[in-house]
Parts: C-alpha cells; structure tokens; sequence
C-alpha cells in the first residue's frame, strides 16, 4: 500500500523552536523563560492565522514534559514524551476548539480535568485555540481556574482577534503577540520545502507565492501543495500566474512603459485584454497602484530593501525607476487612490477606471499647464 500523502503544512510543522519561522521574538522569549524558571502558568497567543500560533503551543507543552530538555530548551524529539506528543498520544496536552465547544459546560468539562495530575510528565498543558469565540458566561466561568491553577497545569489560549477577550482573561495571562511572516522568510522555507521534496521550483514563483499568503505560512504551504500537484514539470512563475490567475508583472512594466510614452491606445487595448482574462476593473487598478508605489521605493537606494520580489523582478523594477520621477509617481498614486475611493459609486465601472489610465497618460501635461505641480511659483499677474 502507498503511503498515504501528509500536506507540506503537517508533514513540516515544525518540532523545535529554532525551526518556527518568523516568530523568534516569541521563541526566544519562551526559551529564556524556561532557562531561569519564570514561566507563567497561563499565555495568550495573539496574531493572525496561520503563524505558528498553536505550533508553539504545541512546542513549549513538549519542552515542559519533555525528559531531557537541551539546554538551549528545546524538545529532546527521543524520548517517550516527546514522541507521546507527537503522535498525539499523550494526556499531558489537552487540545480544545473554541468555536465549537464555547458554552458554559464545555470550560466546566475542561476545569474538571485541570485538578487531576498528569499521567507522566511534570504538567498538564491546556490548549485553547479560537479562545475568543466563548461565551461571556463561559468566560466568567474560567476566570477562577486562569487565576488561580493547579501547580501542574498550564493554560495556553491562542486567538486572532485578542479585541474579543474580555479584559479579566487579558489580566491574568502573559500575552505574546505574533507579526505577519515576512516574504523573504516565506519564500526561504518553500526554497528549503522545494529541496527536501526534490521539486525545481523558480525563485521569483517562491516569492510570488509568499506574495500572495500574505504573511500567513500555512497559507503558502497550501498554495505550494495546489501548485506543485497541478504542475507536471517544475514549479514556475507561469505556473503560478496560471494557477492563481495573477495578474502578471509584466502586464504592469508594459503599461506603465506605454504611460511614459502617453500611447493612450497601447494602455487601453492592455486594459481590454486583461478584463478579457476575467480580472475585475479594480483588481487592475489596485495592482498598477502597487506597482507605482514599488517603483516609488526604488526611487532612494534606503528604501529597495522594502521592495518584496525576487531578484529578477527587482532588477527590472530598478531599470524602470530610472525613467519615471518622484513628482510622476506621487501624481499617479494621487488619481489611482481617488479612482479607488470613487470606484463603488460609478455607474460605468470600466470607463471609471479607463478615465484614470488617460490621466496617467497626461500627468506630464496636467504638470505643464499646473505651475504648482512642477514646484515653480506662479507667475505674477500684470496689473
């Protein structure tokens, strides 16, 4: 029988804290909390989904019970805890949905666990992910317990919305906050996932795959999956750009090219062509607004490093950068940003945003009429 397939977002769900991605403000701070001995007996785990919120749960319940620690605290992986709980074996980590076990009996059924020893190990770690979806009066029966546990139990509530908590539950726990995975990051785990599984992937697919998960590393490994099953050959941009239906780079180089040149035709044909594909009027809009503030950043040598592409596409954001001005692209975000600001009360959509690409066409001509707009002072009126 062939092995049955495991998802990248399992079968490489980290086991160690040094192998959590993106987060080390996090781990690091739990580790050293285990080195001196101040752990707290409850945390609440913040930040958007897909961030290694439960991951690191996971990790520091295997730390505490885990029979020989490193000393830089991390989990052994060998011994009878550590391989307990990462089969899922153990009763020392007790997991619980909250959206779907979020009333007053559900916390009473966990509470009457939390007296109880463990069965092996040193603690009982209580897991608690989607804590904001309880109730109020599941909450209130909680408080006392958070307060006030057991020596050998340890709560870990993990949430994306910490606004939801009610601010008793937020006094009693040690609050970390996860940030949004950042694309080089994203983009270096698929590098290291592509390798482990023998896959070709194209660096500028990575990162436009990180591009799109938008922080959340769980999402990009899906998208790999998706991805990589759907591509006979090699993981590549076109790929990618087929399988997500993104609206290519090029699409943008070539019409902010033909702005340069106010080709309003070679614009409005480009703009047709796209919404032949299926893209929406202000997907486009939205994605030259990106493009425009991307070749903003290449204006000053400080400010590349916050462009978030692979090298290929960076380079040729640098060469374009070299043909447009800052007053050019300060002008252009101006009437991309009112066009989107307006774009729900247009009656004719398309036209709506047509309208924008011929003002672009023209800045150069709107700075000649405008004195203002070119920074010289206006000339004085003859009397």
């Amino acid at each position: 029988m062939a092995d049955q397939y495991v998802v990248s977002a399992r079968k490489y769900r980290p086991q160690r804290f040094s192998e959590v991605v993106g987060q080390g403000h996090i781990t690091e701070t739990l580790k050293n909390a285990l080195k001196s001995d101040h752990l707290a007996h409850a945390f609440l785990f913040c930040g958007p989904r897909g961030v290694g919120k439960t991951t690191c749960a996971r990790i520091l319940a295997k730390v505490l019970n885990c029979e020989q620690p490193t000393a830089d605290m991390e989990p052994c992986n060998t011994c009878d805890m550590c391989l307990r709980m990462a089969k899922q074996a153990s009763f020392n980590i007790i997991e619980q949905d909250g959206a779907s076990n979020n009333k007053v009996d559900d916390i009473r059924d966990l509470i009457g666990h939390v007296n109880s020893p463990p069965p092996h190990g040193n603690y009982k770690v209580f897991i608690i992910d989607e804590v904001h979806m309880l109730t109020s009066q599941a909450f209130n029966a909680f408080l006392k317990t958070l307060e006030e546990p057991p020596p050998h139990a340890v709560f870990i509530l993990a949430t994306t919305e910490k606004h939801k908590i009610i601010p008793t539950i937020l006094s009693r726990c040690q609050i970390y906050d996860f940030k949004r995975v950042e694309v080089e990051d994203i983009a270096a785990h698929l590098r290291y996932i592509s390798e482990q599984e023998a896959i070709n992937a194209e660096d500028e697919a990575l990162h436009l795959i990180a591009q799109k998960a938008d922080g959340a590393l769980r999402d990009s490994l899906s998208l790999f999956d998706r991805i990589s099953s759907a591509s006979d050959g090699p993981v590549s941009y076109q790929a990618v750009i087929d399988n997500l239906n993104i609206l290519d780079y090029e699409y943008y180089f070539d019409t902010t090219d033909a702005l340069l040149e106010k080709n309003i035709p070679a614009v409005l044909r480009g703009f047709q062509e796209v919404l032949r594909k299926g893209f929406e009027p202000q997907q486009v809009l939205n994605g030259l607004s990106e493009h425009f503030r991307d070749l903003l950043l290449c204006q000053q040598p400080a400010s590349v490093s916050l462009l978030e592409v692979g090298s290929k596409t960076k380079g040729r954001y640098l060469d374009q950068a070299r043909l447009v001005d800052m007053p050019f692209l300060l002008s252009a975000l101006e009437i991309c940003n009112q066009c989107d600001m307006h774009y729900v009360r247009a009656l004719n959509k398309r036209l709506h945003v047509e309208l924008a690409l011929a003002k672009l066409a023209h800045i150069q001509d709107a700075r000649e009429v405008d004195p203002f707009a070119t920074g010289k002072k206006k000339p004085a009126m003859k009397v």
